[in-house]
């Protein structure tokens, strides 16, 4: 009785070490974020037409206030914005811009007659996108003229109503009329703001034609109404299309064709009332993309792909000088495939929400940072500015010297206002903006204000006497002020977010003290056991020690690398393969285990293909989520034999993991509820391959596979799971194991644990799956059995936690090949957001957050850490006790959690010491642009998930220990898995909008 109390009270006390492992990494995850993810003060204050009596700059006269302007003379009297989300560049621009024509190129015909026919009324812009490039947040970056930060992307999940400036605050609260179709996410922005919407829901991302054809029906009709001053209407085509098929799909190029004659329709239909007196006679229309999208589909990092989208412009009025169709700057004009000359010109989106204003004459939102760019507005004005006039004519000379003397006023207005912005932001903030680069651009805003003091004085003069003399000095005057907002703009780039050290710094040395007690309780456990110290045992196990230390440490200083975000995958790959090379030594020297340790050998180079060809976005991973199979590893459509190897591949790999589990199960002497679940699980695996016939294009089963078509499948899978994973609990908690062998016992609770994820998890991950579940079993197979060996030649199973080092190291490390080798990586499109959809047409934040979770960590860290018992089970001696044998699960967890921790904390270091380079990317450093959305990707995998992990594992081991006995295992890791995919539900927020998981089918 003092024994068996004695052991009680030492795994109580285990217990409350696991929970002080649990609250430091809760403790550092939150002090880390909180002081890393701090984002900039959303200010309340609004412009007023008022506040223009501050400035320096002239007011608009009284005639112009008769129109309902506030700041400036508006240009404008109407505007319709077709927005079409991730639209491309390459989209929109002739192929002749390109070194290589596309499939998807020249599908929107309709921008280059426009753009050739009417050059000084339609032009098309290159638009340049702040990452992160997600939807929600580009929409707030175009309403708002500010830039997005970490906790803005966060925001996104809820979708809250925006609550600083706005541009469409500003129309409504200036008596602009708005209408809004499409894309549901603007009454999520702006739920009061609108007189009228037509709002469809986004997140049905296999529906590629509601949102857009909602769109069209009310689009054409509302052109001929008069209740409106600007529309706004958001088409999701083709993104829908791009996330599902990829950019090379003919559904693509299909919705791209239909976007052509959509906008054909709506042109002729403004055209036709654009005559004077015409209900369109002063109209604009501006047709553009929110961001981009890589080739498979993606958007929400910083690659030219994804910043990079098109803006198209056609002002309806007729000017009143033909002359004035003048031609922009040769340079950026080519010919098209027809013959026709298009130019192209370029504009920041964070300009979009000024230089809309000023064209509207409203007052410039309070947060804007961006300016009036140039050529849109002498768009507006069938006027080009500067030295871009070429028609060299008197008679429209005076007009366009008047055009530069309002653009010259409007940015000086610009100016004031983000120069206000700029010192209230500075006062009300926690931080700021440093002195340095205050005074600056105060500097900057001082020289352009004593230069418009000068200015001002010539203008305001009679200008039918002085405008010609005045010329040279408004063009220096717009210099000084585009100066001035370039630099501000830059410096919020720069500086924008606010990182509190001291935050950072508590959680930094709380994850330090985690990591200590790691350590301390390992070795605790040692000594509560009566095992082999530590240091004793290190003479027999220092060469497993060193070089999982060594594997260890190398990976985490990988972190402290900008260009390990992109290798992550490679390097793991390359760690593993050389512990397997030298394990294939051992074994050969002992002329034991050749078979395991040289499928381990082989195995490796198998997950590094893998690993490349999903990170070329296309080859593997793309054909097993079924896109344009004609693209991929170049496989021609008449290539069928390898269609037919892609679709009965998984299938025959699905038979096999079905008859090992089968023959594993069956080898078990242990009865009852575990063989009812793995029975379950089998006649799942039925269902897996019907499912995947029912949606093949290849075999042709629609007409026999017809009732099983679509989300029953899915949904069966996944409440059979639930069912599965409530029956073990159930029996763990009721039905007492029989069997005296716990090594058997855990391998059966094992396996049957595997059983029931392992149906979800490959339905998540498409036709892939199968193939890399059998690769995870060859490869765990080989670690265990390789372990084995170690351990026959020792004949020592119950020393130190030293010998546990390399084995839970390489299990680690195949881990970490699972998650890329599966087709993910550590950045905003490294996410397969479609498995969130599987089974579901319609969006719920919790069901497919879950989904996600389960998709993305399925493979690397559920299937894993269920499995690492097994690494367990055959390094258990017949001599030991089920107190010895818990303790080394109990030890296995902590070390597998304790590697985890090692790379969070490096994590932790590199994100401090680069934190200014994650939002932008140094001029010396130009390689950092395509890494820079990695880098804040990293952040929430490895930081936030990765420390998960490791109090997962505590936990799993203080419910082992806690009951001596292996039973219980089974429930625990369930309940505390699902624990971590409702952690993960916050993290995951870090990176993606509301909208976008509504698109999210990436990859």
């Amino acid at each position: 009785m003092a024994a068996k109390r004695a052991s009680w009270s030492g795994w109580r006390w285990a217990f409350t070490a696991f929970m002080g492992i649990m609250l430091l990494h809760s403790l550092a995850i939150l002090f880390f974020t909180r002081g890393f993810l701090l984002t900039r003060s959303e200010l309340s204050q609004c412009s007023k037409c008022e506040d223009i009596a501050e400035s320096p700059c002239f007011p608009p006269h009284h005639d112009q206030n008769a129109n309902k302007s506030c700041w400036n003379k508006p240009i404008v009297d109407r505007l319709v914005i077709i927005v079409l989300d991730a639209i491309r560049f390459d989209f929109v621009a002739p192929s002749t811009f390109f070194h290589e024509k596309k499939p998807w190129m020249d599908r929107l015909q309709v921008f280059h007659e426009l753009a050739s026919q009417n050059q000084s009324s339609a032009r098309i812009f290159k638009a340049i996108a702040d990452p992160p490039t997600t939807s929600l947040q580009r929409l707030k970056g175009l309403t708002t003229g500010g830039l997005p930060t970490f906790i803005d992307v966060g925001n996104s999940f809820g979708a809250p109503a925006i609550v600083e400036d706005n541009l469409i605050l500003q129309l409504v609260q200036n008596g602009k009329r708005v209408v809004m179709m499409g894309d549901d996410t603007w009454l999520q922005l702006f739920p009061h703001h609108f007189v009228k919407s037509y709002p469809f829901p986004s997140f049905n991302v296999k529906d590629l034609h509601t949102v857009d054809n909602g769109c069209v029906s009310n689009l054409l009709p509302s052109l001929y109404e008069e209740d409106w001053d600007v529309l706004i209407a958001h088409f999701l085509g083709v993104d829908h299309a791009g996330h599902i098929f990829g950019v090379h799909s003919n559904p693509m190029v299909e919705k791209l064709e239909q976007y052509n004659e959509v906008i054909k329709k709506v042109v002729g239909v403004l055209e036709s009332q654009s005559g004077p007196g015409g209900l369109h006679e002063n109209t604009m229309l501006l047709v553009m993309g929110d961001h981009g999208q890589t080739l498979n589909g993606d958007h929400g990092g910083g690659t030219a792909e994804e910043v990079e989208t098109a803006m198209f412009a056609l002002n309806m009025k007729k000017p009143s000088n033909p002359l004035l169709a003048t031609a922009a700057d040769s340079s950026s004009c080519r010919l098209d495939v027809q013959g026709r000359r298009i130019c192209v010109s370029s504009i920041q989106q964070l300009d979009f929400a000024a230089t809309v204003s000023a064209l509207l004459g409203l007052p410039f939102p309070f947060g804007s940072i961006g300016s009036v760019n140039s050529e849109l507005y002498s768009l507006a004005g069938r006027t080009w500015s500067q030295e871009k006039s070429s028609t060299g004519d008197d008679q429209s000379r005076p007009e366009v010297d008047s055009w530069m003397h309002d653009y010259a006023n409007v940015l000086c207005i610009n100016s004031w206002q983000v120069k206000k912005y700029i010192d209230v932001y500075s006062s009300l903030s926690l931080i700021g903006f440093s002195e340095k680069d205050l005074l600056h651009v105060s500097q900057l805003y001082l020289e352009a204000q004593e230069l418009w003091s000068i200015t001002s004085k010539n203008i305001s003069q009679d200008k039918s006497q002085r405008i010609f003399a005045s010329l040279p000095l408004v063009k220096r005057q717009i210099d000084a002020y585009s100066t001035f907002l370039q630099s501000v703009a830059a410096l919020a780039r720069s500086n924008w977010t606010e990182f509190n050290l001291k935050m950072m710094g508590v959680g930094f040395c709380i994850m330090l003290s985690s990591l200590c007690l790691h350590v301390f309780l390992i070795r605790r456990l040692d000594k509560l056991c009566g095992l082999r110290s530590v240091l004793s045992g290190y003479s027999k196990n220092s060469f497993g020690v060193n070089l999982a230390c060594i594997v260890v440490l190398i990976r985490a200083w990988s972190f402290l690398s900008n260009s390990f975000i992109l290798e992550e995958g490679r390097v793991a790959t390359f760690l593993l393969a050389t512990t397997a090379i030298l394990q294939l030594r051992y074994a050969l020297m002992k002329k034991m285990m050749l078979l395991e340790a040289l499928g381990l050998c082989l195995l490796v180079p198998l997950l590094r293909i893998s690993i490349e060809f999903g990170q070329l976005k296309q080859a593997v991973n793309s054909l097993f989520l079924k896109v344009d199979h004609s693209k991929m590893l170049g496989i021609g459509n008449d290539s069928k034999l390898w269609l037919y190897v892609a679709e009965v591949l998984p299938m025959l790999a699905l038979i096999f993991i079905a008859y090992l589990l089968y023959k594993s199960i069956t080898s078990c002497s242990s009865q009852g509820i575990l063989k009812y679940v793995v029975a379950g699980t089998l006649l799942y695996y039925i269902l897996l391959p019907l499912y995947w016939a029912s949606d093949s294009s290849l075999l042709s089963l629609d007409m026999l596979l017809g009732g099983v078509k679509g989300n029953l499948i899915p949904q069966v899978t996944y409440a059979a799971g639930l069912l599965q994973l409530s029956l073990l609990a159930i029996g763990q908690l009721i039905v007492r194991d029989r069997t005296s062998n716990l090594k058997e016992s855990t391998v059966a609770n094992a396996l049957a644990l595997l059983s029931v994820w392992s149906p979800t998890i490959i339905i998540l991950s498409g036709k892939q799956g199968p193939p890399v579940v059998l690769a995870l079993l060859v490869g765990g197979w080989c670690l265990v059995r390789l372990t084995a060996l170690a351990q026959d030649a020792k004949n020592d199973s119950s020393g130190s936690s030293l010998s546990l080092a390399l084995p839970v190291t390489q299990w680690s490390l195949l881990a970490v090949c699972m998650f890329f080798s599966t087709g993910h990586w550590c950045a905003f499109d490294g996410l397969r957001y479609a498995a969130a959809f599987v089974g579901f047409d319609e969006f719920n934040l919790i069901r497919q957050a879950i989904l996600l979770t389960i998709d993305t960590f399925g493979f690397s860290h559920i299937l894993p850490i269920i499995g690492l018992p097994l690494l367990a089970a055959f390094h258990y001696s017949p001599r030991s006790n089920k107190l010895e044998f818990s303790s080394r699960l109990c030890q296995m967890y902590l070390i597998y959690g304790f590697i985890t921790a090692i790379t969070t904390t490096f994590t932790m270091i590199c994100v401090t010491i680069q934190r200014r380079h994650l939002m932008v990317p140094p001029p010396y450093l130009s390689f950092i642009i395509k890494r820079c959305s990695y880098i804040s990707c990293v952040l929430c995998l490895l930081i936030l998930f990765n420390a998960g992990l490791g109090i997962i594992c505590s936990k799993i081991c203080v419910r082992c220990c806690w009951t001596s006995s292996g039973r219980p295992y089974n429930i625990f890791v369930s309940s505390l898995l699902y624990f971590m995919t409702t952690r993960c539900e916050n993290p995951g927020s870090f990176h993606l909008t509301m909208h976008d998981v509504g698109h999210l089918t990436i990859s």
